[in-house]
């Protein structure tokens, strides 16, 4: 096995050291591919016991990851996202485990089908490759990506962001020592073991060759970058401009309690409420307890006229809030006219991640399930269940709000691809 690449500083050769990051994830990828699923999966159980046992050397890494980034004036959300606290690391652990029993899908046969002329088709389930992943703050990405690419076969290039710097290194080293005890290439998750954000603009070139498909996972400014300059395929992970819609047949205490939870869970994920609109026709009875319940948490509130009307806390809503990831205690409101509204409104301002209907009529329901155009949608539950450790994949390494390979969280089945196996018996084309 290869042995890691020490870090480095932004005056060395940075080209060559990523050109052979990709060189050694390929030559591991192909290794992974046809890796048995008792073999990956050994090396996940051994992930699972690293993590756990060295969770003191992790967040220790991550106090000194937080306190620069307090000192350099980060927001409390950012630092929310930074932080890792004991239960984080343990639900971490526990989504390696996940992983771990579920179905390997490398092989899989999706589909047979028999010709006339007797050849047999079979479509069946492969790893992309190598995959790079660009995240920003937060750290368990790289156990997420991480063992959601071995799973499914992948080799993968992680480039954290450099506020989580300390803390992915420890994370990965846990990694490391997984693949090491089951007899798997080390190379098959790297680290780039450097902060110089030059890193990035190569990794987004493909490395000649070396990369697949780049996933991004971070804000809307990352996002955009990646899509601009990547030459290879991207996952699209655009910004969560999530909305709750309230509708007149909503439930009152199911409403609090959905509203609340989708905004103040953690209102810097990417599953977080960022607007909530509410049925002129339910307004009288639930504007009011809503708005109050919101501020009285500690969330600020902007919104249209009538919701200014409500509560007099309530500031304006400006045409930016609408279209604002705010990742913070702040949500927009507003009155809209129906189901319909609703949907044109989401159609207009949202960005197609998550979003949720509250209501007891089962029909409105429906059209908002059939008619919302986001990659998922929620009827009666919180936005926050936007996660695929809920979705029971364990993990994610993003929640893809494209069209194309892979829509939704990106767990280990939708890192793969297919191809085709045709059997026969001496057939020849006419």
């Amino acid at each position: 096995m290869t042995a890691p690449l020490k870090a480095i500083d932004g005056n060395a050769d940075l080209p060559t050291l990523m050109n052979e990051l990709a060189t050694q994830a390929r030559a591991a990828a192909r290794v992974l591919a046809l890796a048995p699923p008792e073999q990956k999966n050994r090396a996940l159980t051994a992930i699972e016991r690293a993590i756990r046992e060295n969770a003191p050397a992790i967040l220790a890494a991550n106090t000194e990851d937080v306190a620069e980034a307090r000192a350099s004036g980060a927001t409390s959300a950012f630092v929310d996202r930074l932080t890792l606290t004991q239960a984080r690391i343990d639900a971490m652990a526990d989504g390696v485990a996940t992983v771990r029993d579920i179905p390997d899908p490398v092989g899989a046969v999706t589909d047979r089908w028999q010709r006339p002329n007797g050849m047999t088709i079979e479509r069946v389930r492969v790893p992309l490759g190598v995959i790079g992943v660009i995240f920003e703050s937060r750290p368990n990405v790289a156990a997420d990506a991480g063992v959601l690419c071995l799973k499914s076969g992948n080799a993968v290039i992680l480039r954290g962001g450099s506020d989580s710097f300390r803390s992915c290194r420890a994370i990965h080293d846990c990694l490391v020592q997984g693949l090491r005890e089951a007899g798997l290439p080390e190379a098959a998750i790297t680290l780039v073991p450097t902060r110089d954000r030059a890193a990035v603009g190569l990794l987004l070139t493909g490395l000649n060759g070396g990369v697949d498909v780049i996933v991004p996972r971070g804000g809307k400014s990352l996002v955009a970058r990646v899509e601009a300059e990547a030459r290879v395929p991207v996952f699209a992970h655009l910004e969560g401009v999530n909305h709750v819609y309230v509708d007149r047949a909503a439930n009152l205490e199911m409403a609090k309690s959905i509203v609340l939870n989708a905004k103040m869970r953690r209102p810097g994920v990417c599953g977080a409420a960022e607007t909530l609109l509410v049925d002129r026709a339910g307004a009288p009875t639930s504007l009011k307890p809503l708005v109050e319940m919101l501020i009285d948490a500690g969330c600020e509130v902007r919104g249209d006229d009538a919701v200014q009307r409500a509560d007099a806390r309530v500031k304006p809503a400006s045409e930016e809030d609408w279209d604002t990831e705010y990742e913070a205690a702040i949500i927009a409101a507003r009155i809209v006219e129906g189901v319909d509204e609703a949907i044109a409104h989401i159609q207009q301002h949202g960005s197609r991640h998550t979003d949720a209907i509250v209501t007891e009529d089962t029909a409105v329901a429906e059209k908002f399930l059939n008619e919302v155009d986001s990659a998922i949608v929620l009827h009666n539950a919180s936005t926050q269940f936007a996660d695929g450790g809920e979705f029971g994949f364990g993990a994610e390494i993003g929640i893809a709000t494209g069209k194309f390979h892979a829509r939704g969280p990106v767990g280990a089945e939708q890192l793969t691809s297919f191809k085709y196996r045709i059997h026969g018996s001496g057939q020849t084309r006419p």
